[in-house]
């Protein structure tokens, strides 16, 4: 029997989470096909993937509305081809059908919050006989966390704090800390906290739960860490890399508080002076423009100094429906979480670092390095014998 992997959708009426659960219908109904999907190349589907027909769909959701819906939105948006939502229908009813209402970390007891949503995933994994659940937070982009709180420094200071009726986790920190206590693996796909505070590294190795994250590049920040090596390989000197993002949608709305946009700003600029080896002076702007829906676009300015200091510029613009780059990644890293935890693989995996701003457990920013530390644990993970 192949194996079976259930996908847990934070935010999962959102843009992201609906695109990848119509991608995912479409696929097994022979609607679409793989465009997007690194797992399906062959040198990651080496690693032996669980089959997409071995993949079910649930979710936590803070918002009404549903899945049929919210895909008529999308379809209307040019994000979906309009005859997928009305095919798809039915399926997309039944997969509405597993989603709960999500909990709120701010309000009441984030000891209780964390106990339902683990109880939730237990029963999603139990009534779907499925061999795993990997978490998947597509949520709002949440502010970063200050380094300093002391219930986060620990495990046992978390738990104690958590016993004492306190709250220090952010909403996307509950849903990890949720997730280890039940054995599932987790995806952070958005910059918010989620699991990369010491507390959850410490209990995702104690679990044996592996996690991958965060931040998910999607557009101009991939291909900064394609151009930024040419420079560096070259030897020319990026004096200054300016930005302008123009967002529209929910991913928009969100981050035009400064306190939200701190995190996706800090992922955006740490890669690039990583790869350079300097700070690169520039502004970094994020700006909500509601007329865009979906899709966003970047416009980046390059001055760069060549041989005897002469000045030099480059400019490019990116333009893309975000959604419909995200959701591929989101089945990629899925397939290939629920791989690293059938192998027993535990914290923070630095291979799939290939597809995040901010990799955890990994410095490395240049898109072909982390292109080769992929295949290779690709070819590790098959050569261990396939999982279906």
């Amino acid at each position: 029997m192949s194996e079976r992997t259930g996908i847990w959708f934070v935010g999962a009426r959102g843009s992201v989470a609906t695109t990848t659960t119509v991608g995912l219908l479409a696929i097994r109904a022979g609607l679409a096909g793989h465009t997007g999907m690194v797992s399906e190349l062959p040198q990651v589907a080496a690693a032996g993937l669980v089959p997409l027909d071995g993949i079910v769909i649930g979710g936590h959701e803070v918002a009404d509305g549903s899945l049929v819906k919210r895909a008529e939105e999308l379809s209307s948006g040019g994000v979906i081809p309009p005859a997928l939502a009305q095919v798809l229908a039915r399926e997309l009813a039944a997969a509405d059908e597993r989603i709960r209402a999500g909990v709120v970390a701010t309000t009441g007891s984030q000891r209780a919050a964390a106990e339902r949503v683990a109880a939730d995933l237990a029963a999603f994994r139990d009534e779907h006989r499925l061999d795993r659940v990997v978490v998947v937070d597509v949520s709002s982009t949440e502010p970063p966390v200050e380094d300093d709180v002391p219930a986060l420094a620990s495990l046992e200071a978390l738990e104690a704090a958590l016993d004492a009726g306190e709250a220090p986790l952010p909403g996307s920190s509950v849903y990890a800390y949720a997730a280890f206590r039940t054995g599932c693996p987790y995806v952070a796909f958005t910059p918010s906290p989620g699991p990369r505070l010491p507390a959850l590294l410490e209990l995702a190795l104690r679990q044996g739960v592996p996690w991958t994250g965060s931040d998910a590049k999607t557009g101009e920040t991939l291909v900064k860490t394609v151009l930024g090596p040419m420079f560096a390989m070259r030897a020319l000197k990026v004096r200054s890399w300016s930005s302008v993002n123009l967002l529209g949608g929910g991913d928009g709305q969100t981050l035009a508080d400064p306190d939200n946009a701190a995190s996706k700003i800090a992922t955006k600029a740490n890669g690039l002076e990583s790869i350079l080896g300097h700070t690169v002076d520039g502004p970094l702007h994020i700006d909500y423009v509601p007329d865009l829906g979906d899709w966003k676009t970047a416009w980046d300015l390059v001055s760069f100094e060549g041989f005897l200091g002469t000045r030099m510029s480059m400019q490019f613009t990116w333009s893309g429906c975000d959604s419909s780059l995200a959701a591929p990644l989101v089945l990629d890293l899925v397939r290939l979480v629920s791989r690293a935890h059938s192998l027993g693989q535990s914290g923070p995996v630095p291979e799939f670092g290939f597809f995040f701003k901010d990799p955890a457990g990994s410095d490395v920013h240049a898109l072909s390095t982390q292109w080769e530390a992929l295949v290779a644990w690709c070819a590790r993970a098959g050569a261990a014998g396939s999982s279906v």
